[in-house]
């Protein structure tokens, strides 16, 4: 009645290490490290975490039209919250006149199943700048740097709009994240900027001319150079559990 347990017994005692075997490393195929993704923090050594995006639209007449939403987490905050500031300049002056833009762009579907970062830029005009950018700055303190947000709140469901002569703007928060989307006037294209479900994309289209566009994103991470206690760890994974509900 006993021989299935000690036989059990034996083999679970088979398939244990000993003292007396050294750590081998397993090297990873191209395969496996083509799904790794970063590398692992402890949460309780982030005590700062910020985001910052900006989408910009100029015309040939010098308008300037965007906006800049960004966000930033620490031990204190209460509520992970985006906050919008637009952007809104006059021409330079010149009078110099816009024409119609007459670009056609087809195509580009699949670009809205894309994963991970996604930068694009179609154009079909002439003298166009476009620059998209993402920058992950990480660096090391003892303590949080004091911030403060500046701008509009951006509720969870809600967009802020923007208006000028060099077109439209507006920021949206929903379920799946924030998106910066400028329509240009005189059919001159368009641009959008969305983080939403782990993906970035940063997306222009140019039909007409002499445009100057910019998608830019930053992560900002600071570390804590010194041991922290069990408590801390909780709160920060508190903080980071928030930004489910927005999407990320």
């Amino acid at each position: 009645m006993k021989t299935p347990i000690w036989l059990a017994v034996v083999c679970l005692a088979a398939s244990l290490p000993t003292q007396a075997q050294t750590f081998k490393p397993i090297e990873l195929n191209d395969q496996e490290l083509s799904v790794l993704r970063g590398r692992y923090v402890m949460p309780g050594r982030v005590i700062s975490f910020g985001i910052v995006m900006t989408s910009a639209w100029q015309n040939a007449n010098g308008e300037v039209i965007g906006a800049t939403s960004s966000m930033q987490i620490q031990q204190s905050t209460i509520k992970p919250q985006f906050y919008v500031s637009m952007i809104n300049e006059k021409g330079n002056g010149s009078g110099r006149s816009q024409v119609t833009g007459t670009g056609t762009v087809t195509g580009g579907n699949g670009l809205n199943s894309t994963e991970g970062v996604t930068q694009v830029v179609r154009a079909a005009g002439d003298n166009n700048t476009a620059y998209n950018n993402v920058d992950i700055n990480v660096t090391k303190a003892n303590q949080a740097p004091v911030t403060q947000q500046q701008g509009q709140a951006l509720a969870a469901g809600s967009t802020l709009v923007g208006s000028n002569g060099a077109g439209s703007m507006s920021v949206s928060s929903t379920g799946n994240g924030v998106q910066l989307n400028i329509v240009a006037n005189n059919n001159q294209g368009s641009t959008v900027q969305r983080l939403a479900q782990g993906g970035l994309m940063q997306n222009t289209t140019l039909l007409g001319s002499s445009n100057q566009v910019r998608n830019l994103t930053s992560f900002n991470v600071v570390l804590r150079d010194n041991a922290t206690t069990a408590g801390s760890l909780n709160g920060n994974l508190d903080q980071l559990k928030g930004l489910r509900t927005i999407g990320f």
